[in-house]
């Protein structure tokens, strides 16, 4: 039966067994089968791939392989400079926008708060899911690595992390995503952008306290949600602060 010799690289390793990571490996396949089916074969997500190189040259997912070829797999290159080799998708994704699945609907606020599209809903399947982040070309974020095996999922990253706030500065990094932040312009129930709104125009639905305290008011215009810079914006930033660290003052 023929067989490659394949190498994958960096984070692309976590989806493998301890025995076969970061080393070359030799694996058996059936005649026709192509650089897709056996990375995902052999468990990554062919949303986590940016680059493969078979015999020294750059080559797509729907490469068949052939006997004795040696396959290096690389990851995902936002933030890299790759120069002049080609990567496995023809377009990336300019704006980043998110779609994210059932289970991470925390980690979708905390998007939205620190500025970013990030759509999310608690009943939408899978299916539903990819289908829409191929028509709003958004990037689906899960936890779910059958999920992003799916044909139809172009752009798909595998969340790590368990806890929301980790998530949100693993996914920051991971897209390189630190210097667009724009910190409470989104609100974090609709994913709409907020619009700033003159105080006497929404005056009826303040209360008292917070009317005699504070001037600057922005609004949903979706849910009709008024935000004012109170002690809970306080503990939002406090919470920002504390994922991403220093340096949020000039991105307010």
């Amino acid at each position: 039966m023929p067989s490659v010799t394949i190498r994958f690289y960096e984070e692309l390793n976590d989806f493998l067994p301890p025995r076969r990571r970061k080393i070359p490996f030799s694996v058996e396949f059936a005649q026709g089968c192509t650089a897709k089916a056996i990375i995902e074969d052999l468990g990554v997500p062919h949303t986590e791939v940016d680059l493969i190189i078979a015999n020294g040259n750059s080559v797509g997912f729907e490469y068949r392989l052939n006997d004795a070829d040696q396959v290096s797999v690389y990851p995902m290159f936002e933030s890299w400079d790759i120069g002049g080799l080609s990567r496995v998708r023809a377009v990336p994704l300019r704006e980043t926008r998110f779609a994210v699945d059932v289970h991470l609907g925390k980690l979708a606020r905390l998007l939205r708060m620190v500025g970013f599209d990030a759509q999310y809903s608690n009943t939408i399947g899978d299916e539903e899911l990819a289908r829409l982040a191929r028509l709003e070309k958004r990037i689906i974020l899960s936890r779910d690595r059958g999920l992003l095996k799916r044909r139809t999922v172009t752009h798909g990253y595998l969340v790590r992390s368990a806890a929301p706030r980790r998530q949100l500065a693993e996914v920051l990094r991971r897209f390189d995503l630190a210097g667009g932040l724009s910190m409470f312009t989104r609100c974090m129930e609709c994913n709409l952008p907020l619009a700033r709104v003159d105080k006497a125009s929404i005056a009826a639905l303040l209360p008292v306290v917070v009317a005699s305290t504070y001037n600057d008011f922005s609004r949903c215009p979706g849910c009709g949600r008024v935000f004012w810079r109170g002690t809970h914006w306080e503990r939002m930033k406090a919470l920002a602060a504390e994922v991403l660290g220093a340096g949020l003052d000039s991105r307010e």
